[in-house]
């Protein structure tokens, strides 16, 4: 049956804007974003469907684009405005982070990067560039790599510093792995762009490892 022959009580959007979206399930959620199920469905229960295969939302919202294109009720367009609410989530975050307190370590810093980099799937290497009252004035993906490794160049990430007049920074990259323990070459690149960067007075602030919903600072482990 399609929702909108549901009780008006009973209709996701009714009850999002009568009683907040805290009281919506994902599937509910979802479901606004799907718009309407295939023949014979609603889109709540196409969107139960997917949650049901994939395990989570967050699974779903990263899944390979042709294995979630391959369900019935799920074209790119659909697609689309999957990938468009994560980029808006991030972004979201974003914002917030260059409104929010200072970065120096905080924990608002750890949740940004969470958001960003805990579901690549394959290594990226990221700057914050802070001023000199240490808020951000960008983010930047620097290198990207593939599963396991990223080419970080200590002469690039000079150069983007300069060109941001960035007076520190906090450096980031993931681990797709899911670990958050730093290898020996992370913290041997860490030594790198720290002598670098101090060659032009830019101050490393930290160095946070992402893994699987946990972060590491270089800092608090004693290797920066």
């Amino acid at each position: 049956m399609a929702i909108r022959s549901w009780p008006k009580t009973e209709r996701p959007r009714e009850r999002l804007l009568e009683q907040g979206e805290a009281v919506l399930s994902d599937a509910e959620l979802l479901a606004l974003f799907l718009g309407s199920g295939p023949v014979g469905r609603s889109a709540v229960d196409l969107a139960r469907e997917l949650l049901n295969e994939f395990g989570s939302l967050r699974e779903l919202l990263n899944a390979d684009r042709n294995r979630l294109m391959s369900f019935t009720g799920v074209g790119p367009a659909r697609y689309a405005l999957l990938r468009a609410a994560l980029a808006l989530g991030r972004r979201y975050h974003l914002d917030a982070i260059r409104s929010g307190p200072r970065l120096n370590g905080t924990h608002s810093t750890r949740a940004f990067l969470l958001a960003q980099l805990r579901d690549r799937p394959y290594e990226v290497f990221c700057c914050l560039y802070l001023d000199t009252r240490y808020r951000l004035i960008a983010f930047e993906e620097l290198f990207r790599g593939t599963i396991d490794t990223a080419s970080v160049h200590a002469r690039e990430v000079v150069r983007q510093v300069l060109a941001h007049n960035a007076a520190s920074v906090i450096l980031a990259h993931n681990h797709p792995s899911g670990s958050a323990e730093p290898s020996t070459a992370d913290e041997l690149i860490t030594r790198q762009l720290k002598e670098s960067l101090a060659l032009v007075n830019v101050k490393v602030l930290d160095h946070i490892l992402v893994g699987d919903g946990q972060c590491t600072s270089f800092i608090e482990r004693g290797l920066l």
